[in-house]
């Protein structure tokens, strides 16, 4: 599999034919890790009675699976049963689509979205060019708020025949509302064989660390057709090249509205291609990608050459370094880089133990430990753990145990012994491992302790996880292993070797 700086999606509006449940399935077994949601017909109905639950369960639901998101607005028949796409941004009555939009935000931050997508809309035959910028220009600066304070990014998408329709006409809206920090473009590759004057490349470039969202499809130059890669005229290779030269490191999802018909198929069709035409990609997109901002790490000033991280856990990797610093600054910028940290630093274990931190763990324990030296509120933390795949829980448990003896602040001891619990309830084995650590042995009581302890044994957990285990093993713990092994025996079932290292005496069989 290519390594790239991005993450493959694919448009749930080419799979209108499959509930969304089933159409996750199709492209997580297909090696997609992104969906563009588009918001409507047949799956997330954004003004159904219970849309905050069902957005809710989404939530969770990617979460599991380890997808990202981004939300599309580009469903045909949403808010006019008879006209495609109406009203927009540039009709005179557009309350329809402000209401929409607004929902589309509720729904994005809900989903923890990397953004929501947008566009202009065709020009009516009762607006003119001029008035048509200022109704965009107003209520795109609404909408822009309005998602700044649930902490939303909007992407405006360039268009073939709308008012906004190419990355130059779709910079010029952003500089004519100030340049707001959460708005930037979301950049469709097909569109650009059909209008960008520069093609592909020459809109990747403009668009530049503005781009947050880009769609994938092919297209020929006179036609406004999503069509499959290798149908028109898009040189993909050369687009997704740009995108590494750039340092994107955003969603890539396929754009085939029209196909839903042979979706699966074209699912598996589309990920070989991009994965063929991505190989020169990687190789351009290595340095610009090693930063968290998209450039040199060095560039932006002095770094310390060595994050704080747990012991034994190397974290000087330069995306590391360069993340570090950048939430030392801006704690907001945390939750992305946890998502990235994996794409960046990779996933490999770092010793040949058993449950041994990978590189993303040390990565993300590297910024846990710098949240906590900047006194940011440990609710940032617990929302990565929150919010956070099963990978980003075990970074947020592995930056609380590098923190574990140091003069810990009491509202991080409290959250931590938390989110140690939580992950103590689960039955998954990587937590639950990273969860006996220093901040456990340290930080929990003897109650909680033991348990978590034979909560080992049960699921099979090799004792040596465990972080000072002959300084806290007690008469207590010795008599619930010996009661847990006389279960076991009684069940006719063996009994973990392990449990002789706190009840010596055990006669195991």
């Amino acid at each position: 599999m290519t390594d790239v700086p991005w993450t493959w999606g694919y448009g749930t509006n080419g799979f209108a034919d499959h509930a969304l449940p089933d159409a996750l399935d199709v492209l997580q077994a297909t090696g997609y890790g992104a969906v563009a949601l588009t918001l409507g017909h047949p799956h997330l109905d954004p003004f159904a009675s219970d849309w905050r639950a069902e957005a809710t369960a989404l939530a969770g639901h990617l979460r599991r699976r380890g997808l990202r998101v981004v939300v599309e607005t580009g469903a045909r028949y949403l808010l006019d049963p008879f006209v495609k796409h109406r009203p927009t941004l540039v009709d005179r009555d557009a309350e329809r689509r402000m209401a929409f939009l607004r929902r589309a935000i509720e729904i994005a931050e809900i989903l923890d979205a990397d953004c929501v997508s947008l566009w202009s809309g065709v020009l009516p035959d009762d607006v003119t060019a001029d008035a048509a910028r200022v109704l965009l220009d107003a209520r795109l600066a609404e909408v822009v708020g309005f998602a700044a304070s649930h902490g939303v990014v909007l992407a405006l998408e360039p268009e073939p025949g709308m008012l906004v329709e190419t990355v130059a006409d779709a910079v010029a809206v952003r500089a004519r509302l100030g340049h707001p920090a959460n708005l930037g473009l979301t950049v469709d590759l097909g569109h650009c064989v059909v209008v960008e004057p520069e093609g592909v490349v020459g809109a990747l470039r403009a668009a530049g660390p503005l781009l947050r969202n880009v769609q994938a499809d092919d297209m020929r130059s006179d036609a406004h057709e999503h069509l499959p890669f290798g149908e028109g005229e898009l040189d993909l290779a050369a687009a997704l090249a740009t995108l590494g030269e750039i340092g994107y490191g955003g969603v890539v999802a396929v754009e085939l509205p029209r196909h839903s018909h042979a979706a699966p198929a074209l699912a598996r069709h589309s990920l070989d291609a991009l994965r063929a035409a991505s190989l020169p990609a990687t190789a351009a997109g290595t340095d610009a990608s090693t930063s968290p901002m998209g450039g040199d790490a060095a560039g932006g000033g002095p770094s310390r050459a060595e994050p704080s991280s747990a012991p034994g856990i190397p974290s000087t990797h330069p995306w590391t370094v360069a993340a570090v610093e950048t939430v030392r600054t801006d704690a907001a910028r945390a939750a992305r880089l946890f998502a990235e940290a994996g794409r960046q630093v990779g996933r490999d274990p770092l010793d040949d133990v058993p449950y041994a931190p990978t590189a993303d763990d040390a990565a993300r324990a590297a910024l846990v430990v710098a949240l906590a030296e900047e006194g940011t509120d440990p609710a940032v933390v617990a929302a990565l753990y929150d919010r956070g795949d099963d990978a980003e829980r075990r970074g947020v448990l592995r930056g609380l145990n590098a923190l574990a003896d140091g003069d810990l602040d009491p509202r991080w001891r409290d959250a931590g012994r938390a989110l140690m619990l939580d992950a103590l309830r689960t039955n998954d084995t990587r937590l639950v491992a990273v969860a006996m650590g220093a901040f456990s042995a340290r930080h929990l009581d003897d109650h909680a302790w033991r348990h978590g302890v034979l909560k080992l044994a049960f699921l099979g957990i090799p004792f040596s996880v465990v972080h000072d285990l002959t300084g806290r093993a007690d008469d207590e713990l010795a008599a619930m292993a010996a009661r847990f092994a006389e279960e076991r025996r009684a069940a006719g079932r063996s009994v973990p070797d392990d449990l002789a290292l706190v009840l010596p005496a055990l006669s195991q069989t």
